[in-house]
């Protein structure tokens, strides 16, 4: 697993693990570029199966550990309400800062390669209190003692010939 940050995992040992995926791409498998920065940039739809049945809120983070610079945050988004789907293109709760200086779902974009991306969801036991367009690390400080559930999928993209050629 690709882990936040924050050390949680004393706190990941205890909790249940939620099973994600999408009908868009399995695990490991090719992200459409319909979810990428060569297509719509929208989210992708997300199923979340086994929330812990105390869960009051998820967050999701979209990050990407290969980026050249370190790991790169795609999507930052909390207080959604426990459900089974989160669909395509939509905002189901409060998002934070990203790392393109945005609030809002910014899909794959690698520079070079292939890249993997994680879409890492948490159940917790609480709504957070922290303002919109927070960034990661406060998000984490926040989730630090209140998850419930933790699963992820990962998905890998690598942009098309054509479009590396607008950049290089």
């Amino acid at each position: 697993m690709n882990l936040p940050i924050l050390n949680i995992m004393t706190t990941l040992t205890q909790t249940t693990t939620l099973t994600i995926g999408s009908s868009e791409f399995g695990p490991k498998d090719f992200i459409p570029s319909k979810y990428t920065c060569e297509g719509e940039n929208v989210n992708p739809p997300l199923t979340i199966e086994n929330i812990p049945s105390g869960a009051k809120s998820l967050a999701v983070i979209v990050d990407d550990p290969d980026a050249p610079g370190g790991t790169f945050i795609h999507w930052v988004i909390w207080n959604i309400r426990p459900m089974e789907m989160i669909l395509e293109n939509a905002v189901p709760g409060t998002e934070g800062n990203n790392s393109f200086g945005a609030t809002h779902y910014q899909g794959p974009c690698p520079p070079t390669g292939t890249h993997r991306y994680f879409f890492k969801v948490y159940a917790l036991d609480t709504l957070l209190d922290i303002e919109q367009g927070a960034k990661l690390k406060t998000l984490e400080k926040a989730m630090r003692d209140h998850i419930l559930g933790y699963g992820e999928l990962v998905g890998v993209y690598r942009k098309s010939a054509e479009e590396k050629s607008k950049y290089f």
